[in-house]
């Protein structure tokens, strides 16, 4: 009996100690801040001038616009564009929504506007319209809290940092009120796809002690540090958003309205200014012909946004925190658009591959290397063969990295 007893003893203590040493171990509050396409948008209408007489001119309050799946079915598409459309000033070098349309994201801090794109409970179950759902469900699973130590930072994705200004009071407040909520404890911040050039810009306007004091790593998923070619698609004749039925011509006009459009167009210090981009039966494009690109698209303010979003972070400046780059590879991504005769520019062209993820070329997601040496802390690389632009947000083997990193692991 004693034995028994002892033994239980035994056994009792040993548990007790694998729980001190869960409870105890280091958990660092994770901020999440989403790419193009990533947040939440909702909208509110006051007697807007509409073309088309099916729109909705006045709300009572606002509603869903991004992504509320009805709206981008034909005919209500039409109505979506017109809402998320910005209308550029050359003289004040900033964008604005419509006359009697105000666009904002929801819920800043909270998780529920980055995990899912609908809000709508239904869809979320559909991989398709989920975001970070997967990532915050890993979190949650070993022991964070949502809203708590585990935050998000939705921002419109529309606009370039240029235009970012309050978001980025909003995100430093973020952080340092996430830090003391957690007893101060540093801060990993996990971005994807666009969210990284946007949270670079940040870093780099923040200085060092700050840096130091609240962040404890950046995660970059997917990063668009250097651009991608597939954004001349997207101003040229449009992108589908993946949807079979919508026409991409139909979104174009939105989409070239975006300064997010130009601030992602491939870096001219990682394409050489004879690489051919996007080629036509009457001429050739490069990082050089940019200007001539949206005066042949009938698209010169695309030209005035570029020149504002340029050089934002043009130079790649280090970000002075300890780095985690991990994206996709061995994806078709989009290297040169081919044109056929009368097909540019309102025509979907023939696309020769590239490597990268789908999305980013590889050129533009490796950029992150080149901080290895040239900033204090660490810059760590990890590439996924096969998985995809968006699918790294579900893919197994991101998941239990971020984990890892979050938890101190790595």
């Amino acid at each position: 009996m004693e034995c028994v007893l002892i033994k239980h003893l035994i056994a009792a203590f040993f548990v007790h100690f694998c729980y001190a040493v869960t409870d105890s171990r280091t958990q660092y509050p994770v901020i999440l801040v989403p790419g193009d396409g990533g947040s939440q948008l909702y909208v509110k209408l006051n007697n807007i001038e509409s073309k088309h007489w099916w729109c909705e001119k006045s709300t009572s309050g606002y509603k869903s616009l991004w992504l509320n799946l009805a709206d981008i079915t034909p005919p209500l598409i039409d109505c979506f564009v017109e809402n998320m459309i910005l209308i550029y000033d050359n003289k004040t070098r900033t964008t604005r929504s419509p006359n009697g349309v105000d666009i904002k994201t929801v819920g800043f801090g909270d998780t529920a506007s980055v995990e899912w794109l609908d809000p709508n409970w239904l869809s979320h179950e559909i991989s398709s319209v989920s975001y970070f759902y997967h990532i915050v469900k890993e979190l949650v699973n070993v022991g964070y809290k949502r809203n708590v130590s585990v935050r998000g930072a939705p921002f419109d994705f529309r606009k370039a940092p240029n235009e970012m200004g309050q978001y980025y009071k909003d995100l430093q407040k973020l952080i340092e009120d996430t830090y003391m909520l957690n007893n101060q404890t540093k801060c990993v911040v996990v971005s994807h796809s666009m969210g990284n050039p946007v949270f670079l810009y940040f870093l780099n306007h923040q200085p060092q002690a700050w840096k130091d004091k609240y962040i404890q790593s950046f995660i970059s998923l997917s990063g668009v540090w250097a651009g991608s070619v597939k954004l001349l698609k997207v101003y040229s004749s449009g992108d589908n958003l993946g949807v079979p039925f919508v026409w991409p011509i139909t979104v174009r006009p939105e989409q070239r309205s975006t300064p997010s459009a130009a601030f992602l167009m491939p870096n001219d210090r990682f394409w050489g200014p004879d690489e051919v981009l996007l080629v036509t039966e009457h001429r050739n494009y490069t990082v050089k012909d940019y200007r001539d690109f949206f005066h042949d698209i009938n698209f010169l303010d695309g030209w005035e946004i570029r020149q504002d979003t340029q050089n934002l972070i043009r130079n790649l400046t280090p970000p002075g925190v300890r780095m985690h780059c991990v994206h996709g590879s061995g994806v078709p991504t989009s290297g040169t658009l081919v044109y056929g005769p009368g097909m540019f520019p309102d025509k979907t062209p023939k696309v020769i591959p590239d490597d990268g993820d789908g999305t980013v070329n590889m050129r533009s997601l490796m950029a992150c290397t080149g901080w290895k040496g040239k900033q204090k802390y660490p810059v760590d690389h990890k590439v996924l063969p096969k998985v995809e632009h968006s699918q790294i947000l579900s893919d197994p083997q991101a998941l239990k990295y971020i984990v890892q990193v979050a938890l101190g692991q790595l």
